[in-house]
Parts: structure tokens; sequence; C-alpha cells
């Protein structure tokens, strides 16, 4: 009995913890105070070995920001920027001023992506895809959203063919298949809307500005996917 009201108690406890979270307003104050409207997409910094994870993770963020209600400034314009600064790679504007991706492009906001796993495994058939998104404002330099997302992808096949050695030889011989096959993209885009689903709504939204009380998800979270 003693048992049971320890563990009843725990419930609550970790149940009043969820409930409890912050608001977005007090989650991402920064937003709400600035209200970016444009926004500067960066080239990924890709912390993996996988080459092509950077053009993948760069195709999907336009979407999702227009989705959530701002104005995204073109990445052509931003590369043509970059090629003008003798600069490739966003790594060389972490530590630097962004007031000139306001002055040159009208962004309010540049955004970071940095991509810290990007693994396909055969055996397990899955795919995980761990991706940090870091808004800075281009008055300021600070930092005014961040989230980062782990997305895991879930290829495993269960055929048909019945049981035993046989069968799950068969199931995992179709889950390689699946997992070799897998749309990065997918994924990518997955993980965006996951992670960019916490930022607080833009001007062209339905939901600007009334979205502040809404309850914001935690700084760090993993999905899994099928």
């Amino acid at each position: 009995m003693k048992k049971f009201i320890y563990l009843l108690c725990c419930t609550t406890l970790l149940s009043s913890c969820v409930t409890t979270s912050l608001t977005r307003g007090k989650a991402y104050p920064k937003m709400y105070e600035e209200k970016p409207l444009a926004i500067a997409v960066m080239p990924p910094i890709n912390k993996t070995n996988i080459v092509e994870a950077k053009e993948y993770l760069y195709l999907t963020l336009s979407q999702t920001l227009s989705e959530r209600g701002y104005y995204v400034i073109s990445p052509f314009l931003s590369m043509e920027m970059f090629k003008t600064e003798s600069a490739y790679d966003a790594e060389m504007f972490v530590n630097s001023s962004l007031s000139q991706f306001q002055q040159a492009l009208g962004a309010d906001a540049t955004l970071f992506t940095t991509i810290h796993t990007w693994d396909k495994n055969k055996l397990t058939a899955k795919v995980t895809v761990t991706i940090e998104y870091t808004l800075r404002s281009t008055k300021t330099n600070e930092t005014i959203f961040q989230r980062k997302g782990t997305m895991i992808y879930d290829a495993y096949t269960k055929s048909s063919s019945g049981g035993g050695l046989m069968g799950l030889a068969v199931n995992m011989a179709a889950s390689a298949i699946v997992t070799a096959t897998t749309d990065y993209v997918k994924i990518a885009r997955a993980c965006n809307n996951a992670a960019l689903a916490d930022l607080p709504s833009g001007k062209y939204s339905p939901a600007y500005l009334i979205d502040v009380e809404r309850t914001a998800g935690a700084k760090e979270f993993r999905q899994t996917i099928k």
C-alpha cells in the first residue's frame, strides 16, 4: 500500500511538472518583443560526415518557416551575399555581427541550423537525424529562439512470410531495403516541423501574437516516426 501511495505521489508530481511548463511568451520573450518578420536562412552547419545532409536540410527550411507565417529571404540572395563577402559557410557568421543581413537583405533575424547526427543504420532499420535550430536577431545578435530535435525514422518492415529465422531474415532484408531508399528530405522536413512548431507565429499566420499563452515545448526532444 505504501509503495502504491509513493508511486501515485511520484506520478502526480511528474504530471504537475508537465502542466506547469512555460508559455511561449515566457520561453521566447524576445520573439514577441522584436516581432521579426523577414528571416534569412543560413546554410546548415554540418558536423557529420554525410556531405549531402547540408543540402537536404537547406532545401526544406524555407517552406517550414513560410508555413509558420514568416517572410523568408530567398536562399539564392543569401548565397550571393556570402560570395560577395568571400564566405561560403555559416560558421563564419556565428560570432560576428549580423547587422549586415539586415542592411543588405532586410532580414530581421537569421536562422542557423546545426546538423549533429545524420545516421542510417541498416542493421536496426533506423534513420536518426539530430538538428539544432537557432534564430538570432540581426538587431542585437541575441538568440531569440532555440530548440534541438532528434527525429528517428523506424523503417522496420514486418512481412507475412511467417515466423522463425526465415521470417526474421526476410523482415531484416526488407527493412534494409526501405532504410537504404529512405527519403532524407522527408525526415528533415519532419524534424523541422516538429522543432519549429514551437516557434511563435509570424505576421502572416492567423495565430500571430495570440499564441503567447500556449505551452512551450521542451528545448530538446526526441520523436520516432514510421
